[in-house]
């Protein structure tokens, strides 16, 4: 019987470094194999080889250069854990919209509260809210160790949700 993977939403940022860790982890406590997903615009993409001025590279091309750089980043932390087996994505749209559709054939969906985009202070970040509200598996957000606080509130916490009230 095949497992279903963990997949971990990696953008380069500190956060999905600490979600990589974590999601690598999860996945050899479970014996799933890993998918490692990238979604990516050309706006965001790294130049692929064959750029240069006043020629516009294809779609393939920048596809390459972002699984390239994807495999680069990541090599560290997977070879951590040789045992698994971990396939890489690097779907061509919208992160969210991306996610979630590899959330659909996923045991669990690792991200970090926020990512490259994300605005310090926010509490998750739009990508990883979107996965929280409508992926089709379980989502683990991961914080990192240090320097990953939640925003400040006008109420403490406590207060917000003291039991008895309406």
């Amino acid at each position: 019987m095949e497992t279903a993977p963990v997949v971990i939403g990696y953008d380069g940022s500190d956060f999905s470094a600490e979600a990589l860790r974590k999601g690598l982890w999860l996945a050899s406590k479970l014996e799933a194999p890993v998918r490692i997903v990238r979604a990516w615009t050309i706006s965001n993409a790294p130049r692929p080889k064959t750029w240069e001025p006043g020629f516009v590279p294809p779609v393939e091309d920048y596809a390459e250069a972002v699984l390239d750089e994807l495999k680069k980043a990541t090599a560290a932390a997977v070879a951590e854990y040789p045992q698994l087996e971990v396939g890489y994505d690097v779907p061509h749209g919208a992160a969210g919209r991306e996610l979630l559709r590899a959330s659909q054939a996923a045991r669990v969906i690792v991200v970090g509260t926020r990512g490259l985009g994300g605005f310090s202070g926010l509490l998750l970040g739009s990508v990883t809210g979107q996965l929280v509200e409508h992926a089709h598996c379980d989502v683990l957000v991961s914080r990192r160790r240090t320097g990953d606080p939640a925003p400040p509130r006008l109420l403490r916490l406590d207060q917000a949700i003291e039991p008895g009230e309406p």
